[in-house]
């Protein structure tokens, strides 16, 4: 698998992450530990976790795995923070408090002193740009974190954050933000600012949550995240109208390939100019390996621009 710089900084990460948002949920440890091997013999290096990942069971997960399956040394770790999920809902707190008490709990349930990189999970105008930056300042400066980054940030947000934080000891070098087929959102004035102010991007759901792999082409699977309670809100938006056009589309592309659509879908998002990683999450091993087959597969120019002019509008 490829590795490739993250923006201008020294931190190197595999062209695809291995997500980890339902592991100690939907994916068992069992399922969980098959993924983390089967990307490991892929070349694979870079695991993407948060401290809301099914409320600390993600983290707690890996920090088993990388003492049974794998040193914490051969792998890039990221984390991210900010995002509180529990009975009342979701809450975003991304005060100096909040970011500090997460990273220490993380760091906890992970068994390691550090993390590759660090991410403010969300935007939260309730707080100061400068104590959040702050914090991430003081995360770098303790060594609990190499580098630090951003997440769900718009353009503005992101240029602003990264020019203030470049004159000291940790700026921002990169952005997560959901990039697929069915949401180009990033390649807009985000992109312009991550590339402008030397950072990388970092997409997520390059499969547009599950839609671009087909599944949804004849209806809701029983055993799919649109039929599941607490996922079906999230996928319902991508089903219908344009969006079917651009799975009908990917699905024609992927038999002229002899490849699948998920392996396409994944294809186009991860070599878009400036994307520095994509990061895929699968419920189980066989849908991880499947994913992993397009590692090899560079799509041809008439059709990545086929795709392009397809979602265009998306």
């Amino acid at each position: 698998m490829q590795e490739r710089r993250v923006g201008r900084s020294g931190l190197r990460i595999s062209s695809v992450g291995l997500g980890t948002m339902m592991w100690g949920r939907d994916t068992d440890e069992h399922e969980a530990r098959e993924q983390l091997m089967l990307y490991l013999d892929a070349g694979g290096r870079y695991l993407d976790t948060a401290s809301s990942f099914g409320a600390g069971a993600s983290e707690e997960m890996i920090g088993r795995l990388l003492i049974e399956v794998v040193s914490r040394r051969e792998m890039v770790l990221v984390t991210k923070a900010g995002i509180r999920r529990d009975s009342a809902g979701t809450r975003i707190d991304v005060s100096r408090r909040a970011l500090l008490a997460d990273l220490d709990q993380s760091l906890i349930r992970l068994g390691t002193d550090h993390v590759d990189l660090f991410v403010v999970h969300a935007w939260d105008p309730e707080v100061p740009l400068a104590e959040t930056l702050a914090a991430c300042e003081q995360i770098v400066s303790s060594g609990r974190a190499r580098y630090v980054g951003v997440a769900g940030y718009k353009g503005w947000q992101f240029a602003r954050a990264a020019t203030l934080a470049s004159s000291g000891v940790a700026p921002l070098v990169a952005a997560q933000a959901e990039f697929s087929l069915l949401n180009r959102d990033a390649q807009g004035e985000l992109a312009e600012a991550v590339t402008a102010l030397d950072a990388g991007l970092i997409g997520w759901s390059a499969l547009g949550r599950g839609v671009l792999t087909g599944k949804y082409r004849r209806g809701t699977p029983p055993d799919s995240r649109a039929a599941s309670e607490h996922f079906a809100s999230y996928v319902r938006p991508y089903l219908g109208g344009r969006n079917a056009q651009i799975v009908e589309a990917v699905t024609t592309a992927a038999k002229g390939l002899d490849a699948v659509a998920a392996e396409v879908a994944l294809a186009w998002a991860r070599d878009t100019p400036g994307v520095a990683s994509v990061v895929v999450g699968a419920r189980t091993a066989s849908q991880l390996h499947v994913l992993l087959g397009a590692q090899d597969l560079v799509l041809p120019t008439p059709i990545r621009q086929a795709l392009d002019e397809v979602s265009l509008d998306v």
